[in-house]
């Protein structure tokens, strides 16, 4: 049974006040600069982030249970230390999301489209 949600400025609006709530929780701990948060509605990813420092989340993020969202902000504001997935990316997630293997395999497994 698939669930259909309709994107909307509301939602966008909860997922905006959502994302920027938890990035400056973490941040304390990085102090990493942002330029820019965008909220998005894909079809195929949950985030990025791209080298001019803007973090971009999928409006779904506010479905994901707390665990979730929490390592995906986490993840995406890593990669402005870190633009790769290389030994010193993971160590600067595991600073914040310490069990981040087990929880990046339950997002791998949840599928955008049915939420």
């Amino acid at each position: 049974m698939k669930i259909f949600r309709r994107y909307s400025a509301r939602k966008r609006e909860k997922a905006m006040h959502f994302v920027e709530n938890r990035i400056n929780y973490f941040n304390k701990f990085y102090n990493f600069e942002i330029n820019r948060i965008v909220i998005k509605n894909q079809s195929s990813r949950w985030g990025s982030c791209s080298s001019r420092k803007n973090l971009n989340f999928n409006y779904k993020i506010i479905y994901l249970r707390p665990a979730l969202a929490d390592y995906l902000i986490v993840h995406e504001l890593c990669h402005l230390g870190e633009l790769n997935h290389s030994k010193r990316f993971w160590d600067l997630v595991r600073k914040t999301i310490p069990d981040f293997v087990e929880i990046n395999k339950e997002l791998r497994r949840t599928p955008i489209k049915l939420i």
